[in-house]
């Protein structure tokens, strides 16, 4: 479909595929660098807590391309064949004995992480940190750029009528954002500095501005993106560069910019400038939440920060967070549709097209497979 291939009506491509043929369930695998090929995918049998999903819409993470063009994503490594992507979105075909709060033909969004429930992390609610959490597309667990899926009921969401598929699949990256914002107590009397306008970053804005923070500044190298994110709600932006040696001269351009305090920074994009930056323009006693990871290790001016008593925040994915992301997008106190920049059928030739596409740069944001 290419960008701005947009599915009949909407979401006519819901109704496809629905007519209950049996067909053999294909998938994207990830079989080297740069190398996807789609093959068939065996499900395993239907538990009695599953639900087996005919997925509709798939999203395409920074993490994916990680994995694409480097067959590893920080310490995660793919040894061997595997299917990829998590943010995704369908219909349910069959559930298993237990589940109750779904019925084949339901529209949901999946959560992509099945924790142990067992060990100490998981019991104090903190799951998304669980040592053998499995994870859509996180190696050695195969994942969801695929006709069907099987996966836990608990973590598939019922869309409310006015969330379409896409919408749906956006929760995930969304997620990171509602997560990053509860981590840094974000509230009506918090003033951010958000550090990267890529997906990540725009996403963060955006719940930052659904938990009312008054005043929101975004700083990016990137012209594009920067519109985006003042399209999006930012309050100001701030054009910024590579170069580290910038960093006292763009803090006093951040600061000016936001005209009081910055209160929490989130740094979406993980290098040893941005963080650096945001340590630097956040006030004493504030918050910087690290984000992005666009680095394994990272050498940064903690001294000075310490000193001030800025509180480092770290962040893993995210816990308890698709209820909260279906009510924003419910009541459009969220709106993540202008993400979606390009649109990809799912075929041999669209999926390399897509991946191409999202690994590329240029102006593309989300792109998402339309299955």
């Amino acid at each position: 479909m290419g960008k701005g291939g947009k599915p009949d009506g909407g979401d006519g491509f819901e109704e496809a595929s629905r007519d209950g043929c049996e067909q053999e369930n294909m998938a994207a695998w990830l079989l080297g660098v740069n190398t996807l090929k789609i093959q068939p995918f065996k499900l395993p049998n239907l538990g009695p807590r599953d639900v087996l999903i005919r997925l509709k819409a798939v999203g395409i993470c920074g993490s994916d391309v990680h994995l694409f063009k480097n067959m590893r994503c920080a310490d995660f490594v793919v040894k061997e064949p595997m299917v990829i992507g998590h943010e995704c979105a369908g219909f349910v075909e069959e559930v298993g004995s237990e589940v109750k709060h779904l019925v084949p033909g339901d529209r949901v969004a999946l959560e992509p992480g099945i924790n142990c429930k067992r060990c100490e992390l998981c019991k104090q609610g903190r799951y998304n940190l669980c040592p053998e959490m499995k994870f859509f597309g996180s190696p050695p667990t195969h994942g969801c750029l695929a006709n069907q899926v099987v996966h836990p009921g608990d973590l598939c969401f019922k869309l409310p009528d006015n969330v379409s598929l896409e919408e749906g699949a956006m929760c995930e990256p969304l997620s990171v954002g509602v997560h990053a914002c509860r981590r840094a107590s974000v509230g009506p009397e918090t003033n951010v500095l958000v550090m990267g306008a890529g997906p990540i970053g725009l996403v963060t804005l955006l719940a930052a501005r659904a938990f009312e923070a008054p005043r929101i500044v975004v700083a990016d190298v990137n012209d594009h993106f920067l519109s985006v994110a003042k399209a999006l709600g930012a309050h100001e932006i701030v054009k910024v560069s590579t170069n580290i040696e910038e960093v006292a001269e763009e803090v006093a351009k951040i600061k000016e910019a936001m005209g009081t305090r910055v209160d929490v920074s989130f740094d979406c994009a993980g290098f040893n400038k941005t963080m650096a930056t945001a340590l630097s323009a956040t006030g004493s006693g504030g918050k910087v939440c690290l984000v992005g990871m666009g680095l394994r290790e990272l050498t940064l001016p903690l001294t000075s920060a310490a000193a001030r008593e800025v509180d480092v925040i770290g962040l893993f994915r995210y816990k308890n967070t698709w209820p909260l992301c279906l009510e924003l997008l419910r009541s459009s106190k969220v709106d993540v549709k202008p993400l979606i920049t390009h649109r990809f059928g799912f075929s041999q030739k669209e999926v390399e097209k897509a991946f191409e596409t999202s690994a590329g740069g240029g102006n593309a944001i989300k792109v998402m497979f339309n299955l």
